[in-house]
C-alpha cells in the first residue's frame, strides 16, 4: 500500500507562506539591523568627535584641609567649561568635590588648582568636563 504525498509539487504553485513569512522576517532583521548600527555610529561620533574639552590630572598634593592639583585642559578655541574634581580619604570616603570653570581663546590651559577637603585628602581624582 502506498501513502499519498501532502506537499505540493515544487515550483508549480509559487512559493508557500512560509518561505514568504521568512523572507519578511529576513528583510525587517536587516533594516532593524541597519538601524541600530546607524544609531551606534551616530553616538560613537558625538562622543568621539565633538569632544571639545578634555583634560588630565598631571600631579597633586596633598595637604591638611586641601589638595593642590596640576590640571591641564585642551579645549577648543573659544570654548568655556569646567572640571569636577575630588579627593578622597584613606578610607574612600569623599572629603572634598569642587568645580573649575575656565574660559577663553587658548587652547590649553595648564594651571595648578585648590581643591578645599574636609579632611586629609589621600587622592586628586578628575570625574569630567564639559562644555557650557
Amino acid at each position: 500500500m502506498s501513502t499519498a504525498s501532502t506537499q505540493l509539487p515544487e515550483g508549480r504553485y509559487g512559493r508557500s507562506s512560509d518561505e514568504r513569512a521568512d523572507r519578511k522576517l529576513k528583510v525587517v532583521g536587516a533594516v532593524l539591523a541597519a538601524v541600530l548600527l546607524a544609531l551606534v555610529g551616530y553616538f560613537a561620533y558625538h562622543y568621539v568627535a565633538q569632544s571639545k574639552i578634555s583634560a588630565e590630572v598631571i600631579t597633586f598634593d596633598a595637604q591638611k584641609n586641601a589638595v593642590k592639583v596640576h590640571l591641564e585642559v585642551h579645549k577648543d578655541a573659544g570654548t568655556s567649561g569646567y572640571c569636577t574634581l575630588r579627593s578622597q580619604a584613606a578610607d574612600s570616603s569623599e572629603v572634598g568635590r569642587a568645580d573649575f570653570h575656565f574660559g577663553g581663546h587658548a587652547t590649553r590651559i595648564d594651571k595648578v588648582v585648590t581643591l578645599r577637603t574636609t579632611s586629609q585628602g589621600t587622592t586628586a581624582e578628575l570625574l569630567g568636563c564639559h562644555a557650557d
